[in-house]
């Protein structure tokens, strides 16, 4: 294992989990409810941001594989990087100018503050077949986002401590604190990206074209990879099942904070519980890695879908902050770990040379699960008037999901992958 290569890759989630922990999971969702809209409108604000998360997921869905074809048609992998990179964190700093009252403009900055981040990490991804081997891609993924998870989690400690003693700092006042941490998100986004650039290979290709004779040569693999994934049964149900279960996944992880604001308990509290989950998720997605050697990579994927579907299902009835902890620390358990060998699985269907279009759609059905759920949580709600049941419904989607994944044969897949000609 080159650990240069890995530990340069592996930065890149230090880096971008600063926008994946701080923004859209810990202050944004509390922000968006308490000071860019109505206080008093609980459920029309969990609607409208699961509305932006929807809308974010959509456009990166839609762009996914796409842009992933385009990259494999040139060695432009690390330029879409650089590019989402920066489109994230220049959206993430200008979240310090929105006035108190205006959540339309905080909505569309958070909204391509993810699309920034959904992006580029398509581009992350596909750059994992060339710092692992097939027999490292396990650990190698599972290291990425435990480091992360690290990484999000220290600076999440830092923004806090801003947050909670704005004094310590000379900042006047907490609401500017909650601000200027944006600020401290984009600056670790942009610092810690830089060995990714440097420092990572990016297999050349000898294809010479302009970036128009590029879409174009993109737009005619695009064709090619639907015929492809379609004749490729394995990754297509694959595919579907990570769909399903990573709708779940991505709805905890954008909406639990709003849910538990919603339900009165205070935000110190619901902090506290995402500082549980990074720092259970740092050692919990190692620890998985070994889990999955010991059972498989998709029996441990089972697993965690079964206690995502009965951490769900308990997150109904709880009442007490303490229940909220003791659900915090369940999601850290398995949260990382899910994401890691997820990814490994699917990097071990894919054919050599077509990471990026396959890489493509991968984040694509992740990120059109990320439309689904939330919007599904969202109408829930208004509908019923009851953020529990909103967020009950998000167990269907687990149990789908699950149940799709248990008919995917991966040594059957891995066979394909191996022996295909294009």
């Amino acid at each position: 294992m080159d650990k240069k290569k890995v530990i340069s890759w592996t930065l890149y989630d230090w880096a971008n989990s600063a926008f994946a922990t701080t923004v859209m999971a810990g202050f944004f969702p509390i922000f968006f409810e308490k000071y860019w809209s109505n206080p008093e409108l609980v459920d029309e604000s969990t609607f409208y941001l699961g509305l932006s998360n929807s809308v974010a997921s959509l456009i990166v869905a839609a762009m996914a594989p796409f842009l992933g074809a385009i990259s494999d048609t040139g060695s432009t992998k690390k330029k879409f990087l650089l590019t989402f990179a920066f489109l994230g964190i220049l959206a993430t700093s200008l979240l310090w100018f929105v006035e108190q009252g205006d959540w339309q403009l905080a909505a569309i900055l958070y909204a391509v503050g993810c699309i920034g981040f959904s992006s580029g990490n398509v581009f992350y991804d596909s750059l994992l077949p060339s710092v692992a081997k097939k027999d490292e891609l396990d650990l190698v993924s599972s290291l990425g986002f435990s480091i992360g998870y690290l990484g999000g989690g220290i600076l999440f400690v830092v923004n806090i401590i801003m947050y909670e003693n704005p004094e310590w700092f000379g900042i006047p006042d907490p609401a500017t604190a909650i601000r200027l941490s944006f600020i401290t998100v984009a600056i670790w986004w942009a610092v810690f990206s830089i060995p990714i650039f440097l420092f990572v290979p990016e297999k050349k290709n000898n294809d010479s074209s302009s970036f128009g004779e590029a879409v174009s040569l993109g737009l005619i693999q695009l064709k090619k990879t639907f015929k492809e994934i379609k004749k490729m049964k394995i990754i297509g149900t694959f595919l579907l099942s990570y769909w399903l279960y990573m709708d779940g996944v991505d709805t905890i992880i954008r909406m639990a904070v709003k849910v538990g604001s919603s339900l009165g308990f205070e935000a110190s509290d619901m902090l506290l519980a995402l500082i549980i989950v990074q720092f259970v998720a740092f050692p919990g997605g190692l620890v998985f890695n070994w889990f999955a050697s010991k059972i498989t990579p998709k029996n441990a994927v089972l697993v965690a879908i079964v206690f995502y579907t009965i951490g769900t299902g308990l997150a109904y009835f709880m009442t007490t902050t303490f229940h909220f902890f003791m659900l915090a620390g369940m999601i850290g358990l398995f949260q990382g770990g899910i994401q890691a060998i997820s990814r490994s699985l699917f990097a071990r269907l894919v054919p050599k040379g077509k990471e990026g279009e396959f890489f493509g759609f991968y984040n694509m059905l992740g990120k059109f699960s990320a439309v689904l759920g939330p919007i599904l949580l969202g109408a829930v709600t208004l509908a019923t008037g009851s953020v529990r049941m909103g967020l009950l419904s998000i167990v269907t989607l687990f149990i789908g999901g699950g149940l799709v994944l248990y008919r995917v044969d991966f040594d059957e897949g891995v066979r394909i992958a191996n022996e295909y000609n294009g």
